[in-house]
């Protein structure tokens, strides 16, 4: 464990995990704008009751492009998200980057925006937050955000992010008792890879 983060316990390590929507929470089906389409993914039930019986927060953090291209109208977009929240939620929070590629905003994944306003809506540090994605972008915001992250590969994962990830795990529930069973150590060889000069 790192020197720092010796004293700190695995029960207090983390305070939320935030999940990725399209491929992580629920099957991707792109531009999907009807909530009768929406289906979970295999564990993600079970993945969120865990977290919640273990006291942490949850979230969605979630890139869609659809609505500003004007393929999801913002309505549509609700639906989708309030069945999410129906099956899985209620989530303690929702951060949506509604923009596209080319918009270069500050809160589309793998920009951190998503992850530290989530964490500031939660009142905790990004530090004590977990996020858990299928690709390297979900990877990447956590790292700028200074987060801990987890993989969950699917189908369209590249290998190339799979090898980056600094932890990564075959289901969701699997995830996050990788989180709840170390927590401490996760957060403290995160920090020690931050400090010991990790690119961000």
């Amino acid at each position: 464990m790192h020197e720092a983060l010796r004293g700190v316990s695995r029960a207090d390590a983390l305070d939320a995990i935030l999940f990725d929507r399209d491929g992580t929470l629920i099957r991707d089906v792109p531009g999907i704008a009807d909530p009768a389409a929406v289906e979970p993914m295999p564990t993600a039930a079970d993945a969120v009751r865990l977290a919640r019986d273990a006291g942490l927060a949850t979230g969605v953090v979630t890139n869609q492009a659809a609505l500003a291209r004007g393929v999801v109208s913002a309505a549509e977009l609700d639906a989708v998200n309030a069945r999410v929240d129906a099956l899985l939620g209620p989530f303690d929070v929702w951060q949506v980057c509604p923009h596209s590629p080319e918009d270069s905003c500050d809160c589309r994944k793998p920009r951190p925006g998503l992850v530290l306003e989530a964490a500031r809506q939660l009142g905790t540090a990004p530090q004590r937050v977990a996020v858990i994605g299928d690709i390297g972008t979900d990877m990447d915001a956590a790292r700028h955000a200074g987060a801990v992250s987890v993989l969950v590969p699917t189908p369209v994962t590249r290998p190339d992010e799979v090898a980056a990830a600094p932890l990564s795990a075959r289901t969701l529930a699997e995830a996050v008792r990788l989180l709840l069973h170390d927590r401490g150590d996760a957060v403290a060889e995160h920090a020690h890879t931050t400090a010991a000069g990790a690119p961000s």
